[in-house]
């Protein structure tokens, strides 16, 4: 199978990497990356109420799911949507589980909303207005391709522009030992149908299956600075865009499933 799309708008943000245009800089070697982790971002797309019960997935899926819309200069209710994320909200599944082991009686009605995978994109939903569909996917080590493969899929199909976000947070308790994750790190993407007339980034996917697939590793100086979060599969991806020469990456769909994604 091969897929092309073109890239409209990116968005990034970690911990230490807060932002795409200071992620791209670091990635490039031009500026060297904070020293302090930075605050969660405030998604702004909610009311207060909604805003201050919103957990650190909503926050910083909303946060680059927002901006990745800005830079294309999209209407954001107007995308369908592919949101990914390897855990979903594990500091809620923590709580959840330990709550419901001692004292189930006292579980929080808004933690349990919260707790779903597709609770980000729901908010999502709700924030901009939108009635475009979405879809929430998880593959464990292989979100991030497999929900990049998802929203290009989409876009060829149904040739029209589909935002992509993947997101994963900091492990909490027990569950850290099992699914172990630190800091947040979220990625979004505005992708669209290829066109010799856009002035965009192009991406053409292709799947091969493999004896072993081998993905790129991340190679830059914010590779160590995103290493523990369960995304971190994404950043060779990231690293690539941020360069101006067009290379071709490898990303794992599964053991025996490489994705090459050329970027032009």
């Amino acid at each position: 199978m091969t897929l092309r799309v073109a890239v409209e708008g990116v968005a990034f943000w970690a911990s230490r990497l807060p932002g795409w245009d200071i992620a791209r800089a670091v990635v490039r070697g031009e500026q060297a990356p904070p020293e302090a982790a930075s605050a969660r971002p405030a998604p702004t797309l909610l009311a207060p109420t909604e805003r201050r019960r919103a957990p650190d997935t909503v926050a910083v899926a909303l946060e680059v799911a927002a901006r990745a819309c800005e830079v294309a200069g999209r209407k954001p209710s107007d995308l369908p949507s592919v949101f990914a994320s390897t855990h979903g909200d594990l500091a809620i599944s923590d709580y959840m589980c330990s709550t419901l082991a001692a004292t189930p009686a006292l579980i929080s009605p808004i933690k349990f909303h919260n707790s779903v995978h597709n609770a980000a994109a729901g908010y999502w939903s709700i924030g901009t207005g939108s009635l475009a569909p979405y879809t929430a996917i998880s593959a464990y080590e292989y979100t991030f391709a497999a929900g990049l493969i998802e929203a290009a899929t989409q876009v060829a199909c149904e040739q029209r522009p589909v935002l992509y976000v993947a997101f994963d947070i900091e492990a909490k308790g027990a569950l850290a030992s099992m699914a172990p994750s630190r800091g947040l790190l979220g990625a979004a993407l505005v992708l669209a149908p290829a066109s010799q007339s856009q002035q965009h980034r192009s991406l053409i996917l292709t799947t091969e299956t493999v004896a072993e697939a081998r993905p790129t590793p991340a190679r830059s100086a914010a590779a160590p600075l995103v290493a523990d979060n369960a995304l971190a599969p994404c950043l060779p991806f990231f690293e690539v865009l941020a360069m101006s020469q067009p290379r071709t990456l490898c990303l794992a769909l599964s053991r025996q499933m490489a994705l090459n994604v050329q970027v032009n």
